[in-house]
């Protein structure tokens, strides 16, 4: 682990407890009764604060400081979970008592000897809320609002807020290892409502990382400001979309945020073992066309999604999912991988100390192809191009999803005739990847806005994509003719 890591972790959280590696060990005895497979211990300490403005005033803001541990014994596919928001060997010891009732018949947990976990440097150990004064903030704010304003004259409206958030995690396991990480995350979002000729349209824009806030300068934060601009603006003169079956245009970045709920879900480990996701039982069949590759990188420097370690203590990598069509493998924690006799791949995440991790997703996206955009627009002669995306719903069973684009144009004869809006995009995540018809050599990520939601544990990740033509297995829903 990184030992600047380790030690603010340990000056923060255990020392203040008096817990040391000798209450470590006493924790994981307690814990090791009968059949007890695997245990963990995970502390955390996050400090958050945001910031909004509105019509103009700072009309709230907020500030929050919270530490515990969860406590944590598999059995088998059983787990047992209890957390306090008090670090103490007192509290340790009360929860693995709860925890230890897991146990039956069987193996012994296997306590080794400590090792640490040297993870990459993906990001600074800073506060990133501490690199800018409350002035400096409500100033950020202002000149969010003075841009947007400044940008075009029907904008009557101009919302923004600002979010840090510096958490702290130290992870012990039973076999020894313990993993420190220091979290920074910053985010800058802004929402603008226009006018014109009676009708309104609202859009937002934003973006964020693992940085301070510092990164947030003047030209960044206009790149988003434009970005909500242009999609409201063009929505004010966007027509009803029509509907029916018709070859579909996937912007790049943002909008893939589809494959991430219709495809990245079904890739996790949990559904798999389960055999409950449409590609259970299927490494090494043809799942997506030719030419698709689709990875999870927990490694990017700076990203949203991205770890030095995850939640249970494990180094984060690259993991390909689908390669030229070909599924690979999965995501998987500690407790899925070891349960499916594979190798974990870094991707055990929790929400919070007071929730137990899964496999989740961390940066997922598709790798680029050959194609120039505007060379994959002008190969339609009628379709539609999504743009960008708003909400949408997914079954992870079945894959079948559906999605609202937020900003698309018709495309008649390769060209972009209209805007429209309205647009929802209908179809099976599976098999949506099998009618990719041309990849573009555009790939981008999404500029930091994700948040991934799981059986009520949400945490933060990336997405992105190249241009993408969509060939078949889509239905356009809309009021147009």
């Amino acid at each position: 682990m990184n030992p600047q890591h380790e030690q603010l972790a340990l000056e923060l959280m255990l020392a203040p407890g008096s817990v040391d590696e000798a209450v470590l060990e006493a924790t994981f005895a307690r814990l090791s009764a009968p059949g007890v497979d695997y245990a963990d211990l995970y502390f955390q300490r996050t400090r958050n604060e945001g910031w909004s403005l509105e019509e103009g005033i700072v009309k709230a803001g907020s500030f929050s400081i919270d530490q515990g541990v969860g406590v944590r014994a598999v059995s088998g596919d059983k787990t047992a979970f209890a957390y306090a928001d008090e670090i103490s060997a007192a509290s340790l010891a009360r929860a693995a008592d709860t925890v230890r009732a897991i146990g039956h018949g069987g193996g012994v947990l296997n306590v080794g000897a400590p090792k640490p976990t040297r993870g990459s440097v993906l990001y600074p150990a800073s506060d990133p809320g501490a690199a800018l004064d409350a002035a400096a903030k409500v100033d950020l704010l202002h000149r969010i609002e003075k841009i947007a304003r400044a940008m075009d004259s029907r904008i009557i409206q101009v919302m923004a807020s600002v979010a840090a958030e510096y958490d702290v995690v130290y992870v012990a396991r039973a076999d020894g290892v313990r993993a420190a990480d220091v979290r920074p995350l910053t985010r800058v979002s802004v929402m603008v409502i226009v006018e014109e000729n009676g009708r309104r349209e609202q859009a937002g824009a934003g973006g964020g990382g693992r940085f301070d806030l510092t990164y947030f300068t003047d030209e960044v934060v206009t790149g988003y400001v434009e970005r909500a601009v242009r999609e409201a603006t063009t929505n004010l003169r966007a027509q009803a979309a029509p509907a029916g079956q018709m070859t579909v245009v996937l912007g790049a970045g943002w909008p893939g945020v589809l494959l991430h709920e219709a495809i990245g879900h079904g890739l996790e480990g949990d559904f798999n073992r389960k055999g409950t996701s449409a590609f259970a039982g299927r490494i090494g069949e043809r799942v997506a066309a030719p030419g698709v590759t689709i990875v999870d990188d927990g490694t990017l420097q700076g990203r949203r999604g991205s770890l030095s370690v995850d939640d249970e203590g494990e180094l984060t990598r690259c993991t390909t999912l689908i390669e030229d069509g070909i599924l690979k493998g999965y995501m998987q924690d500690a407790m899925n991988a070891r349960l499916m006799k594979m190798a974990p791949t870094g991707n055990g995440r929790r929400e919070s100390y007071a929730h137990i991790p899964m496999p989740r997703m961390t940066n997922t996206y598709m790798h680029a192809g050959a194609h120039d955009p505007e060379e994959i627009i002008a190969s339609v002669k009628d379709g539609l191009y999504a743009v960008n995306f708003g909400g949408g719903q997914v079954d992870i069973t079945s894959g079948k999803f559906v999605f609202s684009a937020s900003e698309a144009w018709k495309i008649e004869n390769g060209k972009l005739v209209y805007p429209v809006k309205g647009a929802t995009l209908i179809g099976n995540g599976p098999e949506v990847l099998k009618y990719v018809g041309m990849i573009g050599n555009d790939l981008a990520l999404d500029t930091g806005v994700g948040v991934c939601g799981k059986e009520g544990q949400s945490v933060p990740v990336g997405v992105g994509q190249p241009t993408l033509r969509i060939d078949g297995g889509l239905t356009v829903g809309g009021t147009g003719g």
